[in-house]
């Protein structure tokens, strides 16, 4: 069973990311204060859960949560302040749009831009020890691929629908055949060299 809170500040927010690993696209991030009772026996790293299983608890968190923000920048701004950058900034968006701002915040990851004067915790594999954070990283995760979803209709040679951006073979062979879309990241090796050279594939 997940931890519901790192310290008794309250209120605690969780925050996460999707997509930064990703091609194309925006990088979402969510911030989520859940109430110190909740419990769900299937919450867990986002990753580690079937996409029916995520929807499953999106619903539960969006209903659950004392409360939730998500928030996303798009692949522009990624190239212009750089991925790391992008997801802070994400994550400070998501914060704000909370209708009540927290007095601690628990992180995924090993670094953070801080979030005003608000004390916070890096969390390394957090997703997969603090509910708060799992919470976040299913928002930001289902939100996404939402969005990745609606974006195959426009491109869908892409298979956005499937690899929801990340540098699969599918999606570097598209680009090849392709070119690149407005939303691919300019400031990402689209392709691999062997993918540019051989003509084969």
């Amino acid at each position: 069973m997940l931890l519901i809170n790192h310290q008794h500040i309250q209120p605690e927010a969780g925050c996460d990311e999707a997509g930064r690993g990703c091609l194309a696209g925006p990088v979402f991030a969510a911030a989520v204060i859940l109430p110190l009772r909740f419990r769900h026996p299937l919450l867990n790293d986002s990753k580690q859960l079937k996409p029916a299983e995520r929807d499953q608890l999106r619903y539960v968190i969006e209903k659950e949560a004392e409360f939730y923000a998500v928030a996303s920048v798009d692949n522009t701004e990624i190239d212009r302040i750089n991925i790391l950058q992008a997801s802070f900034k994400a994550m400070h968006l998501a914060l704000e749009q909370l209708s009540q701002q927290p007095g601690f915040i628990l992180v995924d990851g090993n670094r953070f831009v801080p979030y005003g004067q608000v004390p916070h915790a890096c969390i390394i594999q957090g997703d997969g020890i603090y509910a708060s954070i799992a919470a976040a990283s299913i928002l930001a995760k289902t939100y996404r691929d939402e969005y990745m979803q609606q974006l195959h209709a426009q491109y869908p040679h892409f298979g956005w629908n499937d690899n929801k951006g990340y540098p699969t073979l599918h999606h570097r062979k598209a680009i090849r055949e392709h070119g690149e879309t407005p939303y691919h990241r300019k400031s990402f090796r689209l392709l691999p060299e062997e993918l540019e050279v051989d003509e084969d594939l």
